[in-house]
């Protein structure tokens, strides 16, 4: 597969071009993509159902190893569309403790971080337009 990215490109049901799409974009366009939906309290209150993950957002993981652990996103890699988030680590052979990446998809935000002014704004925006 050809390392390409089509601005032209609208969308696919092919499983496999939509990878290649979200694999293949440039970075202003995959931290779009580092989305993660929004718990039932704060859906209601600023009527969104997903918004881009931020350092700092407590969120709670709901899939994988770490299922059901709560905690606080440390870094966002905005490459991989992966969240490390505090006390979510793994043991390596050498003893030494490291962060697990944890797909943006797979968490859900419970509190958000609001020290954004642009974030905040736009949030308190959405909710005027209800």
């Amino acid at each position: 597969m050809e390392k390409q990215f089509s601005k032209a490109w609208k969308s696919s049901t092919q499983p496999r071009k939509q990878r290649k799409y979200q694999a293949n974009a440039p970075l202003h366009l995959k931290r779009k993509m580092t989305q993660s939906h929004l718990s039932k309290e704060l859906r209601e209150k600023h009527g969104k159902r997903s918004i881009r993950v931020k350092k700092g957002d407590k969120v709670k993981i709901m899939t994988g190893g770490f299922k059901g652990k709560i905690g606080t996103i440390e870094k966002v890699d905005t490459k991989n569309s992966k969240v490390f988030i505090t006390k979510v680590e793994y043991t390596k052979k050498d003893g030494s403790k490291t962060m697990y990446p944890i797909h943006s998809s797979n968490v859900m935000i419970t509190e958000l971080n609001l020290n954004d002014k642009r974030r905040k704004e736009k949030l308190v925006k959405k909710e005027q337009g209800k």
